[in-house]
């Protein structure tokens, strides 16, 4: 399995590491400013930095292309990439709308191609762990996320400078960025809310810096919490009539796992690689190498309803996206 990549960010180096990992080659990246790619090039042994993606995408010895630029590219750069005949793993959140979305998803369908969101949540072990557990609570009534992390970019978002994570014409905010985990962690739980709503704090950029999501189920409701202007301990509980589960991490990581039932006290924590995307990259290699087209099916029908659910949200609490406009 051979990979090239699209951006330079932090998260890039992380996807890098997994990849060795996991015995995965990189052969090539991508980035418009060619000294951007420099240092990870050199650190990982990567053969080739190119500033033209379509002569990259053109490779024959290429598999994979995984995407880590600003969300509004996305959906061009994983269509670009399917064109050519690469299969494709995107970070999150998949793409701006989900018009965008079921067009990346018919055109891997019908050319059978794998297409896969990078979304940690739903592959590190104490998520599983947590599915197994969720019965021993008895009926749920209430389940919290809080999933906040002060940005240094607010820092110049309150100085007047508009970054990408911060800009509607970059699909950002705080939704988006890190709230996007909560939605993937709730809904891989329990499926598709019956109702929902977004109450963000609104920068006059257009953007929110903060916000929580209510998603109500039969029996119980859940909150998400997310934040980009300030901070907190982050946690999730999932509250039963019988006890509770409480996870002391961002619902990125899913560390530190406790099971409490009529006031026992159990801990279920399953270590987890500190490379937060090894345990995805090493999945989405396994569905590649065993051509499971039926579970890379099962994961898009779940970041399809993520999406939907996602776009509601904001746009309901009237957050948009210069792509809305298109």
């Amino acid at each position: 399995m051979n990979v090239a990549t699209i951006g330079t960010g932090g998260i890039v180096e992380n996807f890098l590491e997994a990849c060795k990992q996991n015995d995965i080659s990189c052969l090539a990246m991508y980035s418009r400013v060619k000294d951007h790619a420099k240092a990870l090039a050199e650190k990982y042994q990567v053969e080739s930095i190119y500033t033209d993606l379509d002569a990259m995408l053109a490779r024959e010895d290429i598999d994979f292309i995984y995407i880590a630029s600003p969300n509004s590219l996305h959906y061009s750069q994983a269509k670009k990439a399917l064109r050519y005949g690469k299969h494709v793993i995107c970070e999150k959140p998949f793409t701006s709308t989900l018009a965008e979305f079921d067009d990346l998803l018919s055109y891997a369908t019908n050319h059978h191609l794998f297409l896969f969101e990078a979304i940690v949540t739903l592959y590190m072990p104490n998520y599983a762990l947590i599915k197994e557990n969720l019965a021993k609570l008895g009926p749920l009534h209430l389940v919290q996320c809080n999933f906040s992390q002060y940005s240094s970019r607010y820092d110049a978002l309150l100085e007047g400078k508009i970054t990408n994570v911060f800009n509607p014409a970059f699909s950002g905010g705080a939704l988006a960025d890190i709230g996007i985990y909560n939605l993937h962690y709730v809904i891989g739980l329990f499926g598709k809310p019956k109702a929902m709503r977004y109450y963000p704090n609104m920068h006059a950029c257009g953007i929110d810096t903060s916000g929580v999501a209510i998603l109500e189920y039969d029996g119980f409701i859940a909150t998400c919490s997310c934040a980009k202007d300030s901070t907190s301990k982050n946690i999730s509980q999932l509250q039963g009539e019988k006890g509770y589960l409480l996870m002391e991490s961002q619902t990125s990581r899913c560390s530190s796992l406790k099971l409490v039932v009529k006031g026992e006290k159990q801990e279920l924590t399953q270590p987890s690689n500190p490379i937060s995307l090894y345990h995805e990259v090493k999945e989405f290699k396994k569905i590649f190498e065993a051509q499971d087209h039926e579970r890379c099916q099962k994961q898009l029908a779940h970041s399809r309803l993520v999406m939907e659910c996602y776009e509601k949200l904001r746009k309901d609490a009237g957050i948009f996206f210069e792509v809305d406009q298109q």
